[in-house]
């Protein structure tokens, strides 16, 4: 018995692999010094570690924020010469802000 390796049913459409052909095809006149990918991470105030060491036997015990939290994104370009236009944000990324409404 081997292992399965799953992929979107969708894929296996006419249509979808004539679009998926077309986009393959045109990959190689794609200049990689034009191309942006825009990455998003994030930081919360509520992040705790969920396991740590103690001596066998001794409970670990660790205080972690409850409650009041805040968090904190970073969104940035990342293009073949490096990291463009990085933005911190106070609070979570919402659709509006990422489409340009609040921040672009």
């Amino acid at each position: 018995m081997e292992k399965k390796t799953a992929h979107a049913a969708e894929q296996d459409r006419p249509d979808i692999l004539t679009r998926r052909q077309d986009w393959f095809d045109a990959q190689p006149d794609l200049d990689p010094a034009r191309l942006v990918f825009i990455d998003e991470t994030w930081a919360s105030t509520n992040m705790a570690r969920r396991y740590g060491r103690c001596l066998r036997g001794q409970r670990l015990r660790s205080a972690v924020p409850h409650g009041h939290w805040k968090t904190t994104t970073f969104i940035a370009g990342l293009r073949l010469t490096g990291i463009v236009a990085p933005m911190v944000l106070d609070g979570p990324m919402k659709r509006p802000g990422f489409s340009g409404g609040s921040y672009l």
